[in-house]
């Protein structure tokens, strides 16, 4: 039952998350943190922090990650099949039709409307961590990280994985995590 429940946590926001990783990361944050209670809300925004300063896809990278935690080397495949399957099935089954509508008007229009959502749900995601690294780590803290990450990525044009690194490093330092 477990192995079916990795499947289902993986699977549901692989299919509904158009858009890639960026726009299934509060889906699988919805399934894993809310639904089945695998990851506290901290613990998710670490592992999203790391997923994002790794090589490759991030949703790859959560689901290999929590699947293994929550049901061990069998869970981690479990984990990433599901989330690639979705995508596997829609290229193998939907590849000509889609290959035929491309230039589709009203397909172009569903793919303007699906982009302002994501960036809420993205939005929302990013307010959710903010008030618990508020609750968590202090506020002075969090408005710290915030602005010197923000000036780094803005204005001297840093990699966001260095950001990432050194947001983890003055964690690691200064917080004693």
């Amino acid at each position: 039952m477990l192995y079916i429940e990795i499947f289902i946590a993986f699977f549901i926001p692989g299919i509904v998350g158009y858009g890639g990783g960026p726009a299934s990361i509060p889906l699988i944050q919805a399934e894993v943190v809310d639904r089945y209670e695998w990851v506290t809300v901290e613990e998710f925004g670490e592992l999203l922090a790391i997923a994002n300063a790794l090589p490759g896809p991030i949703a790859t990278k959560m689901a290999g990650y929590i699947g293994y935690e929550v049901g061990g080397a069998f869970g981690s495949f479990v984990a990433l099949f599901a989330t690639v399957a979705p995508s596997l099935i829609a290229m193998l089954f939907l590849l000509g039709l889609l290959y035929k509508f491309k230039d589709s008007p009203r397909v172009k229009r569903m793919t303007a409307l699906i982009k302002p959502t994501i960036a809420v749900l993205l939005g929302v995601l990013a307010f959710q961590f903010f008030s618990t690294s508020w609750y968590t780590t202090g506020l002075i803290q969090t408005i710290i990280i915030a602005i010197v990450s923000l000036m780094l990525l803005e204005k001297m044009n840093v990699h966001p994985s260095i950001v990432i690194v050194g947001a983890l490093l003055y964690g690691a330092i200064f917080l004693g995590a």
